[in-house]
């Protein structure tokens, strides 16, 4: 197989480079390519490349033999790994018969599933209002979202709809596992403004520590990081947004979809892992003597 990277003139060419610049013209490419085949020649490299057109410090730092003895210039950001979206069919439900079909929906997928599986588990999360003014609280519980798996995502617009019968019964059955990261506080939240429990809850950040060990402060987009090697986009004009706004935003519905699918994918993630090793003081580890 022929190797992708190759030496030439003492430089490793990459697989792959997009660079977001002007092309070299024909006479830079002649003035580069004479450059580089006469070692005597004393017009220097940089020279003849603009500062627009250099490689990124980070791309560069690639090619290096010793990585570390290159800092990063000012202005440049570290590379940043792929952003996670959700691709699936986002169901938007803003009035109550539309909350209470969507419920309807739910319960079903769920009651199919749990002739495969002991316990079936919904990504779960939810937005609200920010305040901004001192002494006046956030607004009640605005979205909620429920993702079942990768294909599809509800999101359930309550500040109009309120929450039908048949999605309270839902957020009160124990037998429906809900996840997300910090999914405490939002069932304390949900019962503060709705007087629902939700039961049933699994918070991830503890689930990953029972697993990889520790007792780190995992936030959503830092175990998405750790665990899928991807990037959480949570940009603050969305985060921090109307949410009681009367139709959610094309963004605003991707959003909300993206985390309550990335607190299911984790979930996926967390339970495949092996449970982690905790080796005591008289050296033993899960009760095992380590000799």
């Amino acid at each position: 197989m022929k190797k992708v990277a190759e030496e030439e003139s003492g430089f490793t060419r990459l697989a792959s480079f997009v660079c977001d610049c002007e092309p070299f013209t024909e006479e830079e490419l002649e003035s580069i390519e004479a450059s580089l085949s006469n070692p005597n020649n004393k017009r220097r490299f940089d020279d003849l490349t603009p500062r627009l057109r250099r490689l990124p410090e980070s791309l560069i730092a690639l090619q290096h033999p010793n990585v570390s003895s290159l800092s990063p210039r000012p202005g440049y950001s570290r590379m940043r790994l792929p952003a996670i979206k959700f691709s699936g069919r986002i169901m938007y439900s803003r009035t109550f018969d539309s909350v209470y079909k969507a419920a309807a929906k739910l319960l079903q997928a769920l009651d199919e599933k749990n002739r495969e599986i002991v316990q079936s588990a919904i990504g779960f999360d939810i937005e609200w209002k920010p305040s901004f003014t001192k002494g006046v609280p956030p607004g009640k519980v605005a979205v909620m979202q429920i993702c079942t798996d990768s294909s599809h995502c509800h999101v359930l617009h309550l500040i109009h709809s309120g929450i039908p019968p048949n999605l309270q019964l839902l957020l009160e059955d124990p037998t429906v596992l809900k996840v997300g990261v910090g999914i405490d506080s939002d069932a304390m939240k949900v019962f503060r403004d709705y007087k629902i429990s939700v039961k049933g809850v699994m918070d991830l950040a503890f689930h990953a520590n029972q697993k990889l060990g520790g007792d780190h402060k995992w936030g959503l987009s830092s175990l998405t990081e750790k665990l899928l090697s991807k990037q959480l986009k949570k940009p603050n004009k969305i985060r921090l947004g109307n949410w009681e706004t009367p139709v959610l935003s094309k963004e605003q519905l991707e959003y909300a979809a993206t985390d309550a699918f990335v607190s299911w994918y984790l979930h996926q993630a967390i339970k495949d892992l092996p449970d982690a090793q905790f080796t005591d003081k008289s050296g033993e580890v899960d009760g095992l003597r380590q000799d």
